[in-house]
């Protein structure tokens, strides 16, 4: 028997929360497997090996408020409202799970104007 996958995807598009959840369900008692364990061991994974993931956090502005608040929005994409409002948070979270060239990038053009920033 060959499964249609796209005619599986299409009818669980058009499902509720709820039959999906008892779907998943179903599916667990049936095969004896449960779907957060993948989950659980991809988590217990990640710590052993090498960070792929950085966050860039904004820690201190600087005398160059204006400009700061420029390369945020460069950077995120945020309107100027929300960019200030990050700014004026400091210490906050510029960018979250980025590489580590990209964390790089954004820590010397915040520098550039004269913010402190943290890699984490």
């Amino acid at each position: 028997m060959a499964l249609d996958t796209d005619k599986i995807i299409e009818a669980l598009k058009g499902a509720s929360i709820l039959e999906l959840n008892d779907l998943v369900k179903a599916i667990e008692d049936e095969f004896g497997v449960s779907a957060a364990a993948p989950v659980a061991a991809a988590g217990a994974g990640a710590g052993a090996a090498e960070k792929t993931e950085f966050d860039v956090e904004l820690t201190d502005v600087g005398q160059e408020k204006v400009k700061v608040i420029k390369v945020v929005r460069d950077i995120t994409g945020l309107g100027l409202k929300d960019s200030k409002d990050l700014v004026d948070g400091a210490p906050k979270n510029v960018k979250e799970g980025v590489s580590e060239d990209e964390a790089n990038d954004i820590k010397a053009k915040l520098e550039e104007v004269g913010a402190t920033v943290t890699v984490k």
